[in-house]
C-alpha cells in the first residue's frame, strides 16, 4: 500500500529535473524576451510584406491622394494617393535587409581587422590609426560624405554604413582579443607550433564572440536609424523605393493636413530600434559572467528545495 504513495512525490521531483535549466534562464530574461518578441514580429513582416501588403507599393491614384485612414486604407494614402500601409511593410522589409547586410559586413570585416590589430603591433599602429580618422567624423555626417561621393543607392548605402560601422566593432574586437591573447592556452599553442592562422580563427576568435554578438544588436539599430536619417535628407534611398525615411520625408510636407504619412513610418522605426536594443540590454545580461555565476547558485538552491 505504501509503493503507490511513494511514486507520487518521485514523478513529480523528475518532472522538475526535466526542465532544461538554459531555457528558464532564457525565458525569465524579460528584455530578451520582449526585444525577440518584436524583432520576430518585424522579421515576418519583412518576409510576408508582399502578401500583407493590399495594394501595389509603387501604385498612385490621384482621385484617393491625402484620405485619411480608412477600411480601404488602413494607414491613409500620400501626396501621390499610394497606400501608405504597404509602403510602410516594403518599408520595414528594406530598413531590415539594409541593417542585416551592413551588421553582416560591418562584422566579418570588423572582426578580421580586430583580430589582426591585437595580434600584430605593426598591423595595430597602421589599422588602429585609420580607425582613428574615421571616429573624428560623426557617423551620420561620414555617411552622407561618403553618399554624397557615390551616388544615392542602395547598394551604396550599404558600403557607406559599413565604412562608418566597421570601427566600433574592430575596437571591440581588439580589446577583448588584447585579454585572450595573454592567455596561457595561446602561449602553449606558440610553443607546440600552430600558425597565427590558427591561433587567430580557431582559438582567439571563439573567445571575442560574446562581447561582438551584443555590440552586433546595437550597430543593427544604429544602422536602421542612420538609413532613416539619410534617406530623410535625400541622400539615402531613392525615391520611388519606400523606406521608412524617405515616407517621413514625404510626409514632412502635410504633417498638418495629413498626419499619417509620419506618424506611421515613425512608430515602426521606434519599435525596430527598440526590439533591437531591448534584445541587446537582455543578451548583455545573459553572457554577462557574474549573471552566469548568480544563475548556477539560484539554479543549486532551486534543486535543493525541489529535492527537499
Amino acid at each position: 500500500m505504501n509503493a503507490p504513495q511513494q511514486t507520487e512525490p518521485l514523478s513529480h521531483t523528475t518532472e522538475k529535473k526535466k526542465k532544461n535549466p538554459t531555457i528558464v534562464r532564457l525565458l525569465s530574461n524579460r528584455l530578451l524576451v520582449r526585444g525577440a518578441i518584436l524583432i520576430l514580429l518585424s522579421v515576418i513582416i519583412a518576409i510576408f510584406a508582399p502578401l500583407i501588403s493590399p495594394f501595389d507599393m509603387l501604385k498612385v491614384d490621384p482621385a484617393h491622394r491625402l484620405a485619411p485612414p480608412s477600411t480601404l486604407h488602413w494607414f491613409g494614402t500620400d501626396n501621390f494617393g499610394r497606400d501608405v500601409f504597404s509602403r510602410t511593410m516594403y518599408g520595414v522589409r528594406i530598413s531590415i535587409m539594409i541593417g542585416a547586410t551592413v551588421t553582416i559586413i560591418a562584422s566579418v570585416i570588423g572582426l578580421i581587422v580586430g583580430l589582426l590589430s591585437a595580434y600584430y603591433k605593426v598591423l595595430d599602429y597602421i589599422l588602429m590609426r585609420i580607425c582613428d580618422g574615421l571616429f573624428a567624423f560623426p557617423s551620420i555626417l561620414l555617411a552622407i560624405a561618403i553618399m554624397s561621393a557615390l551616388g544615392p543607392k542602395t547598394i551604396n548605402v550599404i558600403i557607406a554604413l559599413s565604412l562608418v560601422f566597421i570601427p566600433s566593432i574592430a575596437r571591440i574586437v581588439r580589446s577583448a582579443a588584447l585579454v585572450v591573447k595573454e592567455k596561457t592556452f595561446v602561449e602553449a599553442l606558440k610553443a607546440q607550433g600552430a600558425s597565427s592562422v590558427r591561433i587567430l580563427f580557431l582559438h582567439i576568435a571563439p573567445n571575442v564572440l560574446s562581447p561582438l554578438i551584443v555590440q552586433v544588436t546595437y550597430v543593427f539599430a544604429v544602422t536602421i536609424l542612420t538609413e532613416a536619417s539619410l534617406s530623410f535628407l535625400g541622400a539615402g534611398i531613392p525615391a520611388p523605393i519606400p523606406s521608412l525615411g524617405n515616407m517621413l520625408y514625404d510626409g514632412k510636407l502635410a504633417i498638418y493636413t495629413a498626419w499619417w504619412m509620419t506618424v506611421f513610418p515613425g512608430i515602426f522605426i521606434i519599435l525596430l530600434v527598440l526590439g533591437l536594443n531591448l534584445f541587446g540590454d537582455g543578451l548583455r545580461d545573459w553572457l554577462n559572467p557574474k549573471n552566469v555565476v548568480l544563475n548556477r547558485r539560484r539554479k543549486k538552491r532551486w534543486q535543493r528545495k525541489s529535492l527537499s
